[in-house]
């Protein structure tokens, strides 16, 4: 990948990546489809909105205008941290939920419409390596938690490395619904669906 440093988070360029193939002509998805498709968004939303109330959580701790109390409310009205309470126990569940999703994706997801849609193949070899690429940030955001939790780090170095893992994510998830959920509605999340 060339010119790794033309996007904000520094991992690769976006202008280089394939595309999917588009759908027949004359096709239109299913009830069925249009579901599937909407399911990945809503997931994919659901990732945006907890990032976002995330990286504003460590700018109000960085910046002073939150206390520790104020961080944990925060930290407790967020969907994904049930009981993790703390700043870096939600942002170490959130890079957990995003290893998660990724994991499905590529075990499950990925194999099956690389298989009902072989033209996929180039745009799935690249989603995988941004799930490479991606997983990279989130070890060094995990490391940089056990120093911060450990009160041997800074909330500045923990902020710097969850924008980085913000930006990739949320350029990722945008490329992914744009060139996989024609696909998705063709051909379901797994054989059958639709």
């Amino acid at each position: 990948m060339s010119d790794r440093a033309t996007e904000p988070h520094g991992l690769w360029d976006d202008a280089q990546r394939p595309t999917a193939p588009p759908p027949p002509a004359g096709w239109a998805p299913s009830g069925m489809g249009r579901a599937v498709g909407s399911h990945l968004v809503d997931v994919h939303d659901h990732l945006r909105h907890e990032l976002a109330r995330l990286l504003e959580s460590i700018d109000q701790v960085r910046e002073g205008r939150a206390t520790a109390a104020d961080a944990r409310q925060v930290m407790s009205e967020l969907t994904l941290s049930q009981h993790d309470w703390a700043v870096g126990a939600y942002c170490a569940r959130y890079c957990s939920v995003v290893t998660q999703h990724h994991g499905i994706e590529d075990a499950a997801v990925f194999p099956h419409l690389r298989g009902a849609n072989p033209e996929l193949a180039p745009v799935i070899d690249r989603l995988q390596e941004e799930h490479v690429a991606i997983h990279g940030v989130l070890v060094e955001v995990d490391r940089l938690l056990v120093e911060y939790m450990g009160s041997t780090g800074d909330v500045v170095t923990l902020q710097a490395a969850v924008v980085v893992l913000a930006e990739a994510l949320v350029s990722h998830l945008a490329y992914e619904e744009h060139e996989v959920i024609p696909s998705l509605q063709r051909f379901g999340m797994f054989p059958g669906q639709v």
